[in-house]
């Protein structure tokens, strides 16, 4: 028996030192190709800049997410660097042109708005701009659209289909499993917590929805229309019958140029370059090019970029936006005499009340020192757009999903499901409303009305903050708040943007107010290294998360995440309850 322990012991112990071993090895490689992604890369003579499908495009470097759950090899870049590339590509002689070969590409509307205008910029170059794809999503159409000739594989498609949006309830399931929901909230529009509240969509929600749609849309497929010279009634035809997803239809009904192979496209692009049947074709990814004249070490004076992207939440986290961290970040470009003047980057569709004003302080001390410009990415509302009110002046993008002025607060109680399973509880308390709450019993009546209170305060304070950046009255800014979210274009009409613009723009106009003839601009948090981010997925919660998220999927989890999140029940929200994307 002694020996029987002995041997499981040593296997035991065996094991536990090869896994050991592996997973210092992991580290090892990923440390390796950190550093090996850092050698020089040098564009030779006759080069081709390539967007493909290793390129993923993100608005800040805490959305590069690289993590021992998925380990595909795809190059994330900052939309700042990928429009700078391209302005650098049309004057560069090295580069003849520009090939699209993405079926599935990766990045928020504004980004790809952003990345078209550039490529329209280049086209100004005389150079050429080419695409291809196989089975192609509507985003990368709207990329791959604006070249000068598009072609399809044979057997591909184009899933051309317009806009649309589902919103999910979950009203009748919190009934019927015993959950209550009390909620409180300020504007008939703030439709962040109508899942809870109803089992069909609102009047006033379908209306925002349908008009913010039929914005984005009416833009971006006016300007597909324009770069494949189709009328727009032409145009919404092809879209209403979905035409692109059949080859033939997609070339008879112009969306693409001609159907050949990949090989037949490389051989398009060899007779434009004039190469010669031994002669190699010099490709570049966007990633490689920008490596090819990115300073490493940022000197002279400076104009930072401050990303704020995804949620915003009390706490001190790397990934999204948190308060405690943000602070650190705003005080040290305030202290930083490099620092000329800031842009804050706002893709967020707000979180924590607490953590947005919090945060929207220190911007405000920071403008007291320093020009403060804002610039908006996909979505700049609730408490996105509430932290942007420290700013000097604000560019929105037309497609940025912006306003939602409004608050709420969503506290969830399992009486019923409690009761239905024999759990009950008393309470024992020692002031008269120690429990205004309770997961088991909800909120008070007196819980109830200090709620309201807390809620319609915040949304006050909101909205006060606003009208001093707006210059406008409460009542002005109360009209067009209620929590209701705008496109870019129509906060532009209404007042609570400065400018329709690009990232690029706002970067210009800061240095432009600091008085800067020569700058560079750096960007902040600085981007975490693969090996840092491997480590920061090292914990139980996270893990977890991931390992549903990978089982269940994306969209899945985020319902799960509606239904399951702890800080809906303590704390009152400026948040948006939606994204839209060009799926």
């Amino acid at each position: 028996m002694k020996s029987f322990f002995k041997n499981v012991l040593a296997n035991i112990v065996a094991i536990v030192l090869l896994c050991f071993v592996f997973f210092f090895f992991f580290i090892i490689m990923i440390a390796v190709g950190s550093i090996s992604g850092e050698k020089s890369v040098s564009v030779k003579k006759n080069s081709v800049l390539t967007i493909n499908l290793n390129t993923a495009i993100i608005d800040s470097p805490t959305e590069e997410q690289q993590s021992i759950f998925n380990m595909k090899k795809k190059s994330s870049i900052l939309i700042y660097d990928a429009v700078e590339a391209i302005h650098k590509a049309k004057e560069d002689d090295n580069i003849k042109g520009i090939s699209i070969e993405v079926d599935n590409f990766s990045a928020g509307t504004t980004q790809i708005d952003d990345l078209r205008n550039a490529i329209e910029d280049f086209k100004k170059s005389g150079k050429f701009v080419y695409a291809y794809g196989n089975s192609v999503s509507q985003a990368s159409y709207y990329l791959g659209s604006v070249a000068d000739q598009y072609y399809l594989n044979p057997s591909g498609g184009i899933e051309l289909k317009g806009l649309a949006t589902e919103v999910t309830f979950f009203k009748d399931f919190a009934e019927k499993y015993g959950i209550g929901i009390e909620v409180i909230r300020h504007g008939k529009f703030k439709s962040a917590v109508e899942p809870f509240l109803r089992n069909d969509i609102s009047p006033e929600n379908q209306e925002q929805l349908s008009t913010l749609l039929n914005d984005i849309w009416g833009n971006t497929s006016s300007k597909m229309a324009a770069s494949r010279k189709m009328k727009a009634d032409e145009f919404k035809t092809v879209v209403d019958s979905l035409y692109g997803m059949i080859p033939d239809l997609s070339l008879k009904y112009k969306l693409a140029d001609k159907l050949i192979q990949k090989t037949e496209y490389d051989q398009i692009i060899r007779a434009k370059l004039n190469l010669k049947a031994d002669d190699k074709l010099n490709r570049v990814s966007l990633h490689k090019y920008i490596d090819s004249f990115t300073d490493k070490e940022k000197s002279g004076d400076r104009v930072a970029v401050l990303y704020a992207s995804g949620s915003i939440n009390n706490g001190d986290e790397y990934n999204e936006i948190y308060s405690e961290k943000y602070i650190k970040y705003i005080k040290d470009l305030q202290e930083d005499n490099k620092v000329k003047a800031v842009v804050l980057r706002i893709n967020s569709p707000g979180g924590s009340a607490n953590a947005s004003d919090e945060i929207l302080f220190e911007l405000q001390q920071l403008k007291k020192k320093k020009p403060l410009v804002v610039s908006f990415g996909d979505y700049a509302a609730s408490g996105g757009y509430y932290i942007a009110m420290g700013a000097d002046k604000i560019y929105s993008e037309p497609n940025t999903l912006t306003g939602s002025i409004g608050v709420f607060g969503v506290m969830p109680y399992f009486k019923d499901i409690a009761n239905k399973n024999g759990v009950r509880s008393d309470i024992v308390a020692t002031n008269a409303n120690s429990a205004y709450y309770s997961s088991l019993h909800g909120l008070t009546p007196y819980g109830v009305n200090v709620m309201t209170r807390s809620v319609e305060g915040t949304y006050k304070r909101f909205v006060h903050f606003v009208t001093q950046n707006r210059k406008k009255t409460f009542e002005e800014i109360d009209n067009v708040g209620g929590g209701r979210v705008w496109s870019g274009v129509r906060a532009k009409e209404i007042g609570l943007v400065d400018e329709l613009g690009t990232l690029n723009d706002a970067v210009k106009f800061a240095a432009q107010k600091a008085n800067l003839k020569s700058y560079s601009v750096a960007s902040y948090p600085k981007k975490m290294t693969a090996f840092e981010q491997i480590f920061e997925d090292l914990n139980e919660d996270d893990i977890s998360a991931r390992v549903i998220k990978n089982k269940i999927g994306k969209a899945n989890y985020e319902i799960l995440e509606q239904l399951t999140d702890e800080k809906l029940k303590s704390e009152v929200k400026m948040e948006m309850p939606y994204k839209i994307k060009i799926n």
